[in-house]
């Protein structure tokens, strides 16, 4: 037998443990567009570099790694995932969560409530775990929360049996086609629903509201309910005051609740959602309070790639803030963005490869209260000189509505970089 890995990385590395175990005589070629291997290439496996596309490839399984777009694949026999070849196998249920952001967040909220709550539940995904890594730990008891990107749904032929559509606004528009493109593979998580099935979704977001109005199954909108401080579900109080909440920012009230209401239907012990919720303080990089350097505090939102999710973090701070924009284009429109600059207190510091077609965004809306440091800049002088702009009491925000790629390794070496700087800072 003949399987080829489409790309490799942390899913294809756990896919191919996976099939090794299956077929342990089949051979393996792995297929990437990198000239040199970004991992260690195991014993035995064939490694074919450099590749533009994955036209022709002769194979009995091909398993495509998310980042590959599908519109460069072409190859003879099956054509799979490490994504359904999870869905296939798993003997639970799964939650599925997708959104544009806030599905890690959403995603370990639930996996906390369910775990204090005495459940057997995993949360893996597009969060950093494989699933194939604890595929036969799962049990037809266990409950499978499981993170997933536009990438992982867009071939998806089976759907979770509780989806969750967080808010949804245009996104890899740099591997997709188009956003009719990005929308459909989204809709993948209802798509092959029944009617036993449940699909949580936003209300207030119009695309996440017709993809799951369009579900099957039960259909549950979600709004963060708030009475009187208190947040609520079905009339039973989860937290006696929004001050409980330790998560920064109106937009972080949703994610709260879309994962209130996917928890829900395994325990409705408000005891146990109200403790989860007063120490759950965030993940890493996800609008993070960093350090308060004087009077001024940093934050880091380097997971913050698109344009709507930099203006949700902005719109979480009255004070004075100098927000860091700009890395890798992902096909982004900055004009709302641009827009919105205008009407807050903000400073800008552009940088990296997008930072010119944001200073033209800029200035087509009469924005003008930033700085350009372009590509030939690092960390450290970026935070320095947004010490020497932001204002007394006010915010400096790691939130540059772009990819990391080019002068980081990801959006945690970014994240990183800017905790690093911002110490540096008292030294």
């Amino acid at each position: 037998m003949k399987i080829a890995l489409l790309g490799y990385d942390v899913e294809n590395a756990s896919a191919y443990q996976y099939l090794k175990l299956k077929y342990p005589d089949a051979r393996f070629t792995i297929y990437d567009q990198r000239e040199n291997p970004a991992r260690e290439i195991p014993d035995g496996v064939e490694f074919v570099g450099g590749l533009k596309d994955f036209q022709g490839i002769e194979a009995d399984i091909s398993v495509r790694t998310p980042g590959v777009a599908l519109s460069k694949v072409q190859v003879s026999g099956e054509l799979t995932t490490a994504t359904k070849l999870f869905f296939d196998k798993c003997p639970a249920p799964i939650i599925g969560v997708t959104g544009t952001k806030g599905k890690g967040t959403t995603c370990t909220l639930i996996y906390e409530i369910l775990k204090a709550a005495g459940k057997k539940v995993f949360l893996v995904g597009n969060i950093g775990t494989p699933a194939l890594d604890i595929i036969d730990q799962v049990t037809p008891d266990s409950i499978v929360v499981y993170e997933l990107s536009s990438f992982q749904l867009w071939d998806l032929d089976k759907s979770p049996h509780i989806a969750v559509l967080l808010m949804i606004d245009s996104e890899h528009l740099d591997v997709h086609a188009d956003l009719k493109d990005y929308i459909k593979a989204k809709s993948n998580i209802i798509a092959h629903q029944t009617s036993n099935d449940i699909a949580i979704y936003y209300n207030d977001n119009e695309t996440s509201r017709l993809i799951g109005e369009s579900a099957p199954g039960k259909k549950v909108p979600f709004t963060a309910l708030v009475s009187e401080g208190n947040i609520t579900i079905e009339g039973k109080v989860v937290a006696h005051s929004i001050r409980d909440v330790k998560l920064v920012g109106k937009h972080n009230l949703q994610n709260v609740y879309a994962a209130i209401t996917a928890a829900w239907h395994y325990t409705q012990d408000t005891e146990i959602i109200a403790s989860v919720l007063r120490n759950f303080t965030g993940l890493p990089h996800r609008l993070t309070f960093v350090s308060q350097v004087g009077d001024v505090q940093y934050y880091d939102d380097s997971i913050s790639t698109t344009p709507a999710s930099t203006i949700a973090a902005l719109k979480s701070f009255h004070q004075p803030k100098v927000v860091i924009l700009g890395g890798r284009s992902k096909g982004a429109d900055f004009s709302e963005l641009a827009h919105y600059l205008t009407t807050d207190n903000v400073k800008a510091i552009l940088v990296g490869g997008e930072a010119d077609n944001l200073q033209a965004s800029l200035q087509q809306a009469g924005f003008s209260n930033f700085e350009n440091l372009g590509s030939d800049t690092d960390m450290q002088a970026i935070v320095k000189r947004a010490s020497e702009l932001v204002e007394s009491g006010g915010v400096v925000l790691l939130s540059p509505a772009c990819s990391s790629i080019g002068m980081f390794k990801n959006y945690a070496d970014r994240g990183d970089k800017f905790i690093s700087a911002v110490k540096s800072l008292t030294q």
